[in-house]
Order: structure tokens, then C-alpha cells, then sequence
């Protein structure tokens, strides 16, 4: 017998939450929209459950899970579902609030939506802190490109320098609108400079006070898995454990290879680029390490004698593998980037194992 009575499908926005219901005797329904806020939320739960069982509530991703904890709280069953892993029908060009509310209740009671992990709230503040500094590069990486725009050559070794510098702060235009915006370019990057200087010990303090920094620590003693990597994949993925085998965690992160096969024929294609790409990232930064050979530096070794004996082993033989696997693949003429691609899905086994052994405070 099904646990729940009604499977409730919510479409949600930044003022209004469309609300469908699936009963189990096969009746989909419109319910209305409401206001999105806790008091509306709380009497469309009292008013759904009213004389019936337990319901079963549905939305798509989006920046924050607080619907999620409320209808949690009222103890209510609530998944929040993959936007992209919906089941759609490729001729359907119609989309209102009231139909992707339907869409949502429809397959959550056939059991065809994919959840998303839920962070908690300790979790989910350390992610959005990782995210913060990562914007704050991107906007500095983009006001760079743009400042690299204004036609003159810098001859000197290498750039963002002090040199450098003060070589941009010499260029003069004979127009004064372009020396404005050199100058704005030169702040920008400056000031997003600052932001990231600013945001980096703010991401080591709250690593060290959160549940999952043995989790953290661990990952450390791999090579190319700075602090800044290590948190952003544990803040990103949370328990390493839930992942049945390594495997999974790779087609999770989207580092295995895309098909299209039919009858006998075979056809592989690029990775598939699915899940979050925010771990992808790291992890393709963190397989460019892997070009030289394997050693431990004093750097590595400082963050190895913290951890635990077993993670040290795990370590030391994914640098031995995954160093002789690049010189492997690019003997066989690979590209560079498939080369790197393929380090990173194998560092990702090694990452899932180290989560095996180390178990955060909160599950502890």
C-alpha cells in the first residue's frame, strides 16, 4: 500500500508557487497559485491533508531549499527534483505556471523524478561561500580579457605583475573616452582582486568550523586538491558515501562519455557534462598536476601526515596511477584536454574512496 494519498506538484517562482495534485485514484488537478510565503505554504499543506494521509510535495531546483526545510518541518514528504531530468513531450510548445505544476505532479506520482541532494543549512552557507569567491574570479577573469583589448603589446615575461602593472597604468590614448575605460577595466580587476583576497579566509574559517572538514582534510593529501578544491567538492557533494561506487559519482559529475548507439553500431561521443559543474571544474584543474611525475613534495607531505594512514596509500597510488596515465595517453597522441578529462573521471574514484574511509562529524 502507497504511504501516500496525493502527490503535490509545485511550480515555483519568486512571488508565487503554482500548486497541482495527483490523488492516487488517478485524478490530476489544478489546485491555484499562492503568495510564496511560509504562512501560505503551511495553509495549503492543512487544507491538502485534511481527512487524507500523508502527501508527498515536488518542485525543481532552484537557488534555495527553505520550501523544502518548511514542508519538511511540518512533517510533509518533499523532493526537489532535477530540472533537466523531467520527463517532457518533444512536440509540447506550450508552457504556463499551471501546466508545469501538472507536469510535476503527474510523474512524482509514477515515480519518474530524479531528486537533487539537500544540503543542510551549515552545508548549503559554506556552498553559497565557495560560489561567491568563484563569481568574483569570473568577474576579474572577464574585466582582464576585456582590459587585454585596447591594442598595445605587453613585451615583458609574464602579466599581472607588478611590471605589468605599471605598464597599463602608463598607456596613454589619444582619445580621452578609451583612457576612461582602460582605467575603469584597471579598478575592476583591482577591486574583484580585493574580493577574492578578502573571501579566501573567510572559506578556511567556516571549512575548519563545519562537520565536514575531516572530509576536507582527507581530500588534501591528494595532489592538486587545494583547500579551495577540497571544500568546494565536499560543500558541493556532501557525503561521499551516498554514492554506491565511484562509477556513479562519475556520471554524476558528468566526466563519462556520452552514446548514441543503435542496433550494432556504436557511437561514444564527448562527456556528458550533466550534474554539477562547479566539482567538474576543480576537478579538471586539479588532472593538470598530473603532467609531472610522481612525488611527494613537502607540501603534500605536511598535508598527508594529518590524515589517516589509509587515505596516505589512496594518495600516493592515484599520483603513481594517474601520473603514468597521462604519459600513457599521450603517447598514444590524445589531445590534451582528453587527456585531462580522462585523469579527472579517475581522480574521481580515488576522491570516492578517500570518502569511504573518512567519515564527517556530523555522521560520526
Amino acid at each position: 500500500m502507497n504511504k501516500f494519498s496525493k502527490y503535490v506538484g509545485l511550480d515555483v517562482h519568486q512571488e508565487t508557487i503554482a500548486v497541482a495534485v495527483a490523488d492516487m485514484a488517478g485524478e490530476v488537478r489544478y489546485i491555484g497559485e499562492i503568495v510564496n510565503t511560509p504562512e501560505a505554504i503551511a495553509k495549503v499543506v492543512a487544507r491538502l491533508k485534511r481527512g487524507t494521509g500523508r502527501l508527498a510535495f515536488c518542485y525543481e531546483a532552484g537557488p534555495c531549499y527553505t520550501i523544502c526545510r518548511q514542508l519538511r518541518d511540518l512533517k510533509q514528504d518533499c523532493q526537489v527534483v532535477a530540472p533537466s531530468l523531467i520527463p517532457r513531450k518533444p512536440g509540447e510548445r506550450v508552457k504556463t505556471d499551471r501546466r508545469d505544476a501538472l507536469s510535476l505532479a503527474r510523474p512524482h506520482r509514477a515515480g519518474e523524478l530524479t531528486p537533487v541532494w539537500i544540503p543542510d543549512e551549515a552545508q548549503e552557507a559554506l556552498r553559497d561561500l565557495t560560489r561567491a569567491r568563484e563569481d568574483m574570479k569570473h568577474l576579474q577573469r572577464q574585466a582582464k580579457q576585456r582590459l587585454s583589448r585596447h591594442g598595445h603589446r605587453y613585451t615583458g615575461r609574464s602579466r599581472w605583475t607588478q611590471a605589468h602593472w605599471r605598464w597599463l597604468e602608463g598607456i596613454k590614448f589619444a582619445r580621452p573616452e578609451q583612457q576612461i575605460v582602460l582605467q575603469e577595466y584597471i579598478d575592476t580587476v583591482q577591486a574583484c582582486g580585493r574580493r577574492v583576497a578578502s573571501l579566501d579566509p573567510a572559506v578556511e574559517t567556516a571549512a575548519h568550523a563545519s562537520p565536514i572538514w575531516p572530509v576536507i582534510e582527507a581530500l588534501m593529501a591528494l595532489r592538486g586538491i587545494s583547500l579551495l578544491a577540497a571544500v568546494t567538492v565536499v560543500a558541493e557533494l556532501g557525503d561521499l558515501a551516498r554514492f554506491a561506487g565511484a562509477p556513479q559519482l562519475m556520471a554524476h559529475l558528468g566526466l563519462v562519455p556520452s552514446e548514441h548507439s543503435s542496433g550494432k553500431r556504436e557511437r561514444r561521443g564527448g562527456i556528458t557534462k550533466t550534474g554539477n559543474s562547479h566539482v567538474r571544474r576543480v576537478l579538471i584543474e586539479a588532472a593538470w598536476t598530473y603532467r609531472h611525475t610522481a612525488r611527494k613534495t613537502a607540501i603534500l607531505q605536511r598535508r598527508a601526515e594529518r590524515t589517516a594512514p589509509e587515505v596516505q596509500e589512496i594518495a600516493w597510488s592515484a599520483q603513481k596511477r594517474l601520473c603514468q596515465r597521462f604519459r600513457n595517453l599521450m603517447a598514444r597522441g590524445k589531445l590534451k584536454n582528453q587527456v585531462f578529462t580522462a585523469i579527472a573521471r579517475e581522480l574521481v574514484g580515488f576522491i570516492w574512496a578517500i570518502g569511504q574511509h573518512v567519515v564527517p562529524l556530523s555522521r560520526a
